[in-house]
């Protein structure tokens, strides 16, 4: 038989692995590389891929930018710095533009932190050779970049600045005063030519198509070649671009969601002028793409976004067309029954989408309200990427054995002869890997519920394992065959420690369908937790858990269950949990999705005070006896990093075994500082087998 590339590929994999039987260490575990971006060039025969990867000597996370190049079949490091993230291909496919927070050139060695500065420039460098350029030295932070259609300029946003003489003025009259909300400032749109911004760069004599500049300009904070295209009161978070009009989705200046009306689109022409709002709806759009003609506009809906078609919920992601001149809105693959994700628009106009589907995420040609399943390989396909100008897909693919890889396929239809261009964290090969299988059952009232079940290696098919219940975030997520390997999702380096890790897909989670996802609200935590206890108890009922050494654990909403479950039951003998809420009113108030917040629980504080009260894990604390290991990020606004606080304090008070980690400037990602989340899974390992071994 005839085996695809893509075949080979994972064959010798498994071939590897059957032949090794050294567990992963944690240091090896830790030390991964994440690929975080692909994305092809316009004629298909390039890519850029960004990665990011821990620097432990300098306690830092390096983001790079790698170029594969199909005529050579190599994919050696673009740049250098370890700041620079979100390329951008020229049209042409000549350039690179990205966003760096390196230090300018000739700017003061003595006060560089070692390559970094703290502003997130625009930066622009040739796939050819050579080296990356500032197309402004001014310190201001791009938010989203976007070539022109014929590749003359790059549009880029920047929150509105000001000039020296109101600077003065502010710090004159309000010192370091922070004046909530008024302080915030809007976006402006620019748009900078490109080849005067190179020859700037370079000192040299350019077209100078900037060159006549209004008097009243000349103090202006902007880049002196820069364009203001539109104003806006939010900030603007994404931009694409036709040949005659852009548009631009909008996002809170705070970052927080405090209602979806802050996330609307936006039109303006190519030249300037005064910015038309294009939608007005309860969702937050994303993924902004104009078809080919530049006359329709897709966007996407990611799962727990909202919906344009009526009010706010929680539902799946969804995949929407509409018309710019008559404001008409069409759903795309309405048929689909999982979450639609990212998306890509084709040379010859076809969409082809990533579909979540249980514990698997494949993609799907979109016609219509019909979704069609291209042929690829089990696992989960992300972040695709089709070349406007030729049939080649870029995607990146993973399954929980094998780390994620950037892809080249020939077109959409010949995924199971993708190539891979990366070769990141070949160690996982080297190592012996887990067995994994799906797990069904039924919860107490009935609906069917399915997780992932991940067996220490040569142990699949064993009984009476002890059993670490794994819970993700979201909670609109799913856990299911894709890689993780990071301070995150350490499910395989638990099991390479000797744990069955039981990963549930609790009501809530997506890729179940819509009506799965929305049995969440309003019980928040108790209806999952349903689900979560009836697997737990399906698994000891078949002999495939051990009852007396059980533990559980999870972080962000994975912290909040952890949280909740220690008060319905005592039968884990330890937990590990982090940036999870106890309680709901204060982190209404204090996390960065307040809306989603009084979504889930059906209506504010004030309105709901007993499902506040009833769903949160503080006013049961009384039932805790569980040794419980918790950790935050003390600049943490996803979760209030006083819910940590809280936490702990009640721990302390009812005398219930635990420890608290601190992480200091970290918010909810914590990617400020490799060792921190190191430190973090050290311990939680350490906790877990303290306490299920006594």
């Amino acid at each position: 038989m005839k085996k695809t590339a893509a075949a080979v590929f994972f064959l010798c994999a498994s071939i590897c692995v059957a032949q090794k039987s050294k567990p992963i260490t944690l240091d090896e575990f830790m030390n991964a590389t994440e690929v975080r971006e692909a994305r092809i060039a316009p004629d298909g025969q390039a890519a850029v891929v960004w990665t990011s990867s821990p620097d432990w000597q300098h306690d830092r996370f390096r983001d790079d930018l790698w170029l594969w190049q199909q005529k050579s079949g190599a994919t050696v490091q673009l740049t250098q710095s370890g700041y620079d993230s979100s390329p951008a291909w020229s049209p042409d496919g000549k350039y690179v533009a990205f966003i760096s927070s390196r230090a300018l050139a000739d700017e003061d060695a003595d006060a560089k932190d070692d390559d970094k500065d703290s502003t997130e420039r625009l930066w622009l460098i040739s796939v050819a050779g050579g080296e990356a350029i500032p197309l402004y030295t001014e310190k201001l932070d791009a938010h989203a970049i976007a070539w022109s259609a014929d590749g003359t300029k790059i549009f880029f946003s920047t929150q509105q600045p000001l000039t020296k003489a109101q600077e003065d003025a502010r710090k004159e009259e309000w010192k370091d005063v922070i004046r909530w909300r008024e302080h915030e400032r809007g976006d402006v749109l620019l748009a900078i030519p490109v080849q005067d911004a190179i020859a700037a760069s370079q000192k040299i004599p350019g077209p100078k198509a900037s060159a006549k500049k209004e008097k009243e300009d000349e103090d202006s904070p902007l880049p002196k070649l820069a364009k203001v295209l539109a104003k806006n009161d939010r900030e603007i978070s994404e931009i694409a671009v036709s040949p005659q009009q852009i548009a631009f989705e909008t996002e809170s200046v705070s970052h927080r969601m405090e209602g979806p009306a802050a996330n609307e689109i936006f039109l303006v022409g190519v030249g300037g002028g005064e910015a038309k709002q294009l939608t007005h709806n309860q969702a937050v759009e994303s993924g902004l793409r104009w078809a080919s003609d530049g006359k329709l506009l897709y966007f996407n809906v990611r799962a727990a976004a909202g919906s344009p078609e009526g009010k706010y919920q929680d539902v799946q992601g969804r995949l929407y067309v509409i018309d710019p001149v008559s404001g008409k809105v069409d759903r795309l693959g309405a048929e689909f029954k999982g979450s639609i994700e990212e998306y890509t628009i084709a040379s010859d106009g076809g969409i082809i989408a990533e579909g979540l589907t249980g514990t698997q995420q494949q993609l799907y040609k979109i016609d219509g309200s019909k979704a069609e399943a291209l042929k690829g390989v089990e696992g989960s396909y992300s972040g695709l990427d089709a070349a406007k100008n030729g049939r080649g897909l870029i995607v990146l693919h993973s399954t929980i054995n094998d780390p994620t890889q950037a892809f080249f396929a020939d077109a959409p239809g010949s995924l199971e002869a993708a190539k891979a261009v990366t070769n990141f964290n070949p160690i996982f090969h080297e190592r012996a890997q887990p067995e994994w299988t799906t797990y069904k059952w039924k919860s107490d009232d009935g609906t069917k519920v399915e997780g992932v079940l991940i067996y220490p290696p040569g142990k699949k098919g064993a009984k009476h394992l002890r059993m670490l219940t794994f819970i993700h975030g979201g909670p609109a997520d799913a856990d299911g065959n894709r890689f993780g390997a990071d301070w995150y999702d350490w499910a395989t380096l638990a099991a390479a420690n000797g744990w069955l890790v039981f990963r549930p897909n609790y009501r809530g989670s997506s890729g179940y369908s819509d009506e799965f996802m929305l049995q969440i609200a309003p019980h928040l935590v108790s209806v999952p937790g349903k689900d979560i206890l009836a697997g737990v108890d399906a698994l000891v009922k078949d002999g495939i858990a051990d009852p007396n050494h059980l533990t559980i654990g999870g972080y962000s909403y994975g912290g909040y269950m952890t949280n909740w479950m220690i008060t319905q039951t005592t039968r884990f003998k330890a937990a590990v949990t982090g940036a999870g809420a106890v309680e709901h009113a204060a982190n209404w108030g204090n996390d960065d999705e307040t809306y989603d917040d009084a979504w889930y629980l059906g209506g504010t504080p004030w309105e709901k005070p007993e499902l506040y009260q009833s769903e949160a894990a503080l006013f049961q604390f009384d039932k805790v006896k569980t040794p419980t290991h918790l950790v935050g990020g003390n600049a943490d606004v996803r979760v209030s990093f006083l819910e940590d606080v809280l936490m702990e304090r009640a721990f302390q008070q009812i005398g219930v075994p635990h420890a608290f980690l601190a992480f200091p400037g970290e918010g909810h990602g914590l990617d400020k500082n490799p060792w921190h989340g190191y430190i973090k899974v050290r311990e939680e390992l350490k906790w877990l087998d303290k306490y299920v071994n006594q």
